[in-house]
């Protein structure tokens, strides 16, 4: 048996050539496939012990996905603007770090359509190998990206614009009841673009005709590593229960699937100090 012990982190995710998506999960200094896993029985033992994914200082309590309080209401990355980002307020000068807010914010940005069991809207900064790793995080099975926007501020008011159409959240447990209905992305793009064209005139006029142009990119497919769904979706909870043992059957999003219908959020539980037995 081996064991990884260490703090844990959001799983690492890529794509092969099949658009297969490739699971490491970081724990301390330790890189796991969690692929070549599945099929065999994994132990996680939490040790009840809490760090900041900034910091590093001890916490009792986990704060947006594992940072202490005082990063919450400190850093930029944990402002309300970050799950808001037509808030973004670094043009009002009042960005908690500027230069934070330089790099990931004032760059360009993507608005996508998703199949994640049900369709939804989002924004991404970064897609490589025409996939984003926020895709992958949010289980979608079929992505497409349709604007392309100059900062992160516009793409909010773009994505604002979308969800009077479209919702934004993904329902976690029909992502992860199994592999949704194909939908034709193509086809939802030109009918939604026609819904907002209005509102893209107005922004464009408002922040210059470069803020939104159209992305004319093709939709992609993406797999998971799962050998059984879940039926009757058990979620556990790392607090109630700190250690449990189980066959690991698939990964989908940032949840590991194990018998038993139990699925657990990894990046919920970033910053805890645990010990995984495999």
């Amino acid at each position: 048996m081996q064991e990884y012990t260490g703090s844990l982190s959001k799983m690492k995710v890529s794509v092969n050539d099949q658009h297969q998506v490739q699971y490491t999960l970081p724990i301390g200094d330790h890189r796991v496939d969690m692929n070549s896993l599945i099929g065999s029985e994994i132990t996680l033992t939490s040790a009840g012990e809490i760090r900041c994914v900034h910091c590093d200082k001890k916490t009792k309590k986990s704060f947006n996905q594992g940072y202490c309080y005082r990063c919450l209401i400190t850093l930029a990355q944990c402002d309300s603007c970050i799950i808001k980002p037509e808030l973004c307020h670094y043009h009002e000068g009042t960005c908690r770090e500027p230069e934070w807010g330089e790099t990931h914010c004032l760059s360009d940005h993507f608005v996508y359509l998703a199949n994640t069991g049900n369709l939804k809207v989002g924004i991404t900064r970064h897609v490589s190998d025409a996939v984003s790793s926020r895709w992958m995080d949010q289980g979608a099975s079929q992505a497409l990206v349709f604007l392309r926007v100059k900062d992160r501020l516009t793409s909010g008011l773009v994505e604002t614009l979308c969800k009077q159409h479209i919702g934004d959240k993904t329902n976690w447990r029909t992502m992860l009841k199994g592999a949704p209905e194909q939908q034709d992305l193509e086809a939802l793009k030109t009918a939604l673009l026609e819904k907002i064209d209005a509102g893209l005139d107005e922004i464009r006029q408002q922040h210059g005709l470069d803020a939104v142009s159209e992305a004319a990119t093709p939709a992609v497919e993406i797999n998971y590593p799962v050998d059984i769904y879940p039926v009757k979706i058990k979620s556990i909870n790392l607090d109630k229960t700190p250690a449990f043992t189980g066959v690991l059957t698939g990964i989908k999003g940032q949840y590991l699937m194990l018998d038993e219908d139990r699925v657990i959020n990894i990046r919920k539980y970033s910053g805890y100090q645990a010990t995984l037995s495999v």
